[in-house]
């Protein structure tokens, strides 16, 4: 028997070479164990040998995990924080506030030069802290927490009032969560950004899902670090980093046995930046875009992802980019397989 073993992180991939190959995935936190295997004798021999060497205590089927809750059905998996949200509207005295549909209102533009009296910066921290754990199940709130996260070393009122809404629509769905199923296992992306959204800086959000089947497995907002000078541009800036984090999925998902063997889709809603991405010829227009940007060329050319166009109705990552209304989050919501724990 041979053994092969992948450090990811501290995700642990445990290959044993049988008559099949036999994989046995180990996450570790401190002290905290999560592992499966798709062998049940070798599960039940790796718990053993680990017993020997260390105190264990087996919980047996993982339900909670560093305050996330863990439902498993038959063919689904249904991830929430139900109990940790409750904890949080409790310490900071929400627990009985109205709840609101949307987690930030549209049409909201907030600044650092806001004349609103001033908050305490170390309660404001402690706030977004703990409204950034939960967008580990919440990705509904990602894009609302990423703006109020730029202003916690000057907070103001105006920001703390924004950052309260956010709690106040945890509120109004506090029993939501992802839905996990294995119907398919075919990785796909989505990418948009919000052009010269930062009215301070005029620097845009990018932003990207990514979906194995139905499933959400990773998404991201993020300021981009320079000032763009069209919104080709900062679209093309969102498809480099959603193909950046494609290219790393594929090769983690190559180790889990999960190979990814067409190019990697990448849905896109700009016609400008996915021209730009196929064409090598620079012209006048995007010659300023520095070389570093056109690394998506050589993924494209060696077939690793294919950008895609949809219309913008379509585009499932715009819900990490800009404050909606109520009908466009709650049908982007929905999108990301969030539902209520009883839903299904």
């Amino acid at each position: 028997m041979g053994l092969l073993i992948v450090s990811v992180n501290m995700l642990f991939t445990l290959k044993f070479i049988l008559m099949e190959i036999s994989c046995l995935f180990v996450c570790l936190y401190v002290d905290d164990l999560i592992f499966t295997i798709n062998n049940p004798s070798l599960f039940e021999a790796f718990k053993k040998d680990l017993s020997r060497e260390f105190e264990l205590t087996d919980v047996g089927l993982m339900s909670y995990y560093l305050g996330l809750e863990v439902k498993q059905m038959e063919d689904e998996i249904f991830i929430s924080q139900e109990s940790y949200t409750k904890e949080i509207l409790k310490k900071f005295n929400m627990l009985d506030c109205n709840p609101v549909n949307t987690p930030i209102e549209s049409g909201t533009k907030l600044s650092i030069f806001d004349e609103g009296e001033k908050v305490d910066p170390t309660f404001f921290k402690s706030l977004v802290e703990s409204l950034r754990y939960i967008t580990s199940t919440r990705p509904d709130i990602l894009f609302a927490v990423g703006v109020v996260s730029h202003f916690m070393e000057a907070p103001t009122s105006t920001h703390l009032k924004v950052t309260r809404r956010i709690l106040r629509n945890l509120k109004g769905a506090i029993d939501f969560g992802l839905f996990y199923s294995s119907n398919d296992f075919n990785l796909v992306g989505f990418c948009d950004s919000n052009y010269a959204g930062d009215i301070d800086n005029r620097k845009s959000t990018t932003s990207f899902v990514l979906f194995l089947g139905d499933s959400v497995i990773s998404c991201s907002s993020k300021k981009q670090s320079i000032v763009t000078l069209s919104t080709c541009e900062s679209e093309y800036i969102a498809a480099i980093s959603c193909t950046c984090h494609v290219i790393w999925l594929r090769r983690l998902l190559k180790e889990i046995n999960l190979p990814q063997i067409e190019a990697t889709e990448i849905c896109i809603d700009n016609k400008s930046a996915q021209a730009l991405a196929k064409n090598p010829v620079y012209r006048d227009r995007s010659k300023h875009i520095d070389t570093r940007y056109h690394f998506i060329r050589e993924r494209i050319s060696k077939k690793e992802v294919e950008l895609k166009y949809v219309k913008s109705h379509d585009q499932h990552a715009d819900i990490f980019t800009k404050p909606l209304k109520f009908d466009d989050f709650q049908r982007l919501r929905s999108r990301l397989e969030m539902k209520k724990k009883n839903q299904n």
